[in-house]
């Protein structure tokens, strides 16, 4: 398989990355402006840090899709995702993220995590203002 699909990997790295900024985008815009509609908390009644995170989720979603310095966008979009996981959703009675609700908060932390060891890559606003010499060093 690897064969096959190999050859293509900058480009399915590209829709991976823009796929996982366009997705955590939304999560950011459902708590700052509300939409889209979620069965939680109104965006009015936010704290400080719920603000602080939807912040975070909102601006490094879209840096991380249209690759804008997207490996400093996802290093801290990761250590967000860690946070979120050890304040809302980790407690010893449910040690697992499939038992705790947080397997999201890991999975986002981690692919962020390789996103900021990669870097923006290919079909990248980076790749258009840095040229194809920074994206080849990433």
């Amino acid at each position: 398989m690897e064969r096959i699909l190999g050859r293509y990997e900058p480009y399915l790295y590209a829709l991976m990355r823009i796929v996982i900024g366009f997705l955590f985008m939304w999560h950011g815009s459902q708590k700052l402006l509300g939409f889209p509609p979620s069965e939680g908390p109104s965006p009015g009644g936010l704290s400080p840090l719920m603000a602080v995170a939807g912040a975070i989720e909102l601006v490094g979603g879209i840096m991380i899709m249209i690759g804008l310095f997207a490996g400093i966008a996802a290093f801290i979009a990761s250590g967000l995702m860690a946070v979120a996981y050890f304040m809302a959703h980790f407690s010893m009675q449910a040690f697992l993220p499939i038992q705790n609700k947080g397997e999201t908060a890991v999975f986002y932390c981690f692919v962020f995590l390789y996103i900021a060891a990669r870097g923006s890559g290919l079909l990248s606003v980076d790749s258009l203002i840095f040229g194809n010499r920074r994206v080849e060093e990433t």
